[in-house]
């Protein structure tokens, strides 16, 4: 959950934005990190290793790519 908030927040900061607040940066972060983890082991076929740092990475790509995806279906 630590790792799922970082995620969140640290995204939220790179896609220049306020943040979903604390509860939405939370999730954010945790569906970040599925999505992230999906992405690198299934899609992309990549093992980031075992850890925090890399946790944190893959949890972050996956709240980045989130967050742009929820931006497109907002514009739209």
């Amino acid at each position: 959950m630590l790792i799922g908030l970082a995620a969140g927040w640290l995204a939220g900061r790179i896609m220049k934005g306020k943040g979903f607040g604390l509860i939405g940066d939370l999730i954010v972060g945790v569906v970040g990190a599925i999505l992230g983890g999906w992405l690198f082991s299934d899609v992309l076929k990549v093992n980031m290793g075992a850890g925090i740092i890399p946790s944190l990475v893959v949890a972050l790509i996956g709240a980045i790519i989130l967050i742009w995806i929820i931006r497109l279906i907002k514009k739209a």
